[in-house]
C-alpha cells in the first residue's frame, strides 16, 4: 500500500478508502531519532533560519523517504508556509496534491475540495462513508480516554495528547491501531486517580518540546483539555463527512476556536490556560485576542527546536503554577 503524506490532519477518509496510507509527516518528524538534525539538513538545502522548524522538519522528512511520492499539502486553514514547501518538494520530483479549508467554514467550497480529493485517488462517496464508520468507532475510544483524563481524573496529560494528536494518521494502520487504544482505555478505566490540584488547558499546536507535560505533573499540575489534538480526534458527532470537518475547528479562524474553547474551560473547570505558539508562527499573533477573550489567566509559552524546556520556560511555568495554586 503506498504512503501519503499530509501536512496537517484532512479527511483521512478519502485516503483509507482509496487503498493508501496515510502519514503525518509531524508525527514522523518529531518522533524520529534526531529531529534537530533533519532541521539542519532542511537549513543546509536553503530554508531560512527564521521559518517554522516544523516545516522544515516535514521538508526532510519527505526527502528521507524512497516510498514517499504523493503529499497532500494544506494551503489554507495550516501553516502560511506551506505554500513554499508545496514547491520546494514539487522542485524534488515530489507529487503534491493541494487541499483547503474555506476560512468562513463554508460547506459547499468545503464539498467541493473534499470532492476534489476524492477525483484525485479515484473514490466516490460509498466507499468513504464506509471508512468513515470505520474511523469513527476508534475516535469513540479516543474520546472515551479524554473522558477518563479530565472527569474521572485517570489519565495523564501526555497520554491524552498522545492518543489525539495521532488520530490524524491512525499511525497508519487502523486496525492495530484501534486494539492498542481498545487496551490503553480497558487499562486506564481501572488506573488509580491522579491527585494533581491544578487542572490546565492547552492551547495551540502540539508542543515541539517533548518534556512539558512531565514538568507540569511534577510541579502538581495536569493538562486536561488539548486543544488542538483533541479536534484531531473528530470530537462533534456527526454522520455528515463535510460536516465533521466544518466542526473541526483547527483550521478555522480563531473566534470559532475560542467557543470550543470556552465551553470546554467550564465544563473541565480549568484553572489556567497554557497557550503554545510556535516561532516564526503567524498565529503568535493571535495570542492577543486570546488573551482579550479568555477569562482565565493564560501562560504563553514559545518554542522553536525540539527538545526540552528550557530554564526560562521552566521558571515562568512554576511562576503561573504558583499563582494558580
Amino acid at each position: 500500500m503506498d504512503k501519503v503524506g499530509i501536512t496537517t490532519t484532512v479527511p483521512a477518509e478519502v485516503i483509507f478508502a482509496a487503498g493508501y496510507v496515510p502519514i503525518d509527516l509531524n508525527n514522523v518528524f518529531i518522533a524520529s531519532e534526531n529531529p534537530r538534525h533533519l532541521i539542519e539538513e532542511a537549513e543546509m538545502a536553503g530554508y531560512p533560519r527564521n521559518i517554522c522548524a516544523w516545516i522544515k522538519g516535514i521538508y526532510s522528512t519527505v526527502l528521507r523517504d524512497p516510498d514517499l511520492r504523493t503529499v497532500i499539502a494544506v494551503t489554507q486553514g495550516d501553516c502560511s508556509n506551506t505554500h513554499a514547501l508545496m514547491e520546494t518538494l514539487q522542485l524534488a520530483g515530489i507529487r503534491v496534491i493541494p487541499f483547503a479549508f474555506p476560512f468562513d467554514r463554508d460547506y459547499d467550497l468545503l464539498k467541493l475540495q473534499i470532492e476534489k480529493l476524492m477525483d484525485a485517488f479515484g473514490v466516490d462517496w460509498p466507499v468513504v462513508h464506509s471508512a468513515k464508520n470505520h474511523l469513527d468507532e476508534i475516535r469513540r475510544t479516543i474520546h472515551e480516554i479524554d473522558r477518563l483524563s479530565w472527569q474521572e481524573n485517570r489519565v495523564r496529560g501526555w497520554h491524552n495528547h498522545l492518543w489525539q494528536v495521532t488520530c490524524s494518521d491512525f499511525e497508519g494502520d487502523p486496525k492495530r491501531y484501534r486494539e492498542r487504544v481498545r487496551a490503553f482505555a480497558a487499562e486506564a478505566r481501572h488506573a488509580p486517580v491522579r491527585t494533581e490540584a491544578i487542572r490546565i488547558g492547552y492551547i495551540g499546536v502540539p508542543p515541539i518540546m517533548d518534556d512539558i507535560y512531565d514538568y507540569l505533573e511534577e510541579r502538581g499540575a495536569r493538562v486536561v483539555f488539548n486543544e488542538t489534538q483533541r479536534q484531531f480526534s473528530m470530537p462533534f458527532d456527526t454522520d455528515d463527512l463535510v460536516e465533521q470537518y466544518r466542526l473541526y475547528s483547527y483550521p478555522y479562524g480563531i473566534f470559532y476556536r475560542l467557543e470550543d474553547i470556552e465551553r470546554e474551560v467550564r465544563r473541565r473547570e480549568i484553572r489556567g490556560i497554557i497557550h503554545y505558539a510556535q516561532s516564526f508562527c503567524f498565529r503568535q499573533i493571535e495570542d492577543l485576542i486570546i488573551r482579550r477573550k479568555l477569562k482565565v489567566p493564560i501562560l504563553t509559552v514559545e518554542g522553536d527546536r525540539p527538545g526540552q524546556l528550557d530554564a526560562r520556560t521552566r521558571i515562568r511555568i512554576d511562576a503561573f503554577l504558583e499563582m494558580l495554586g
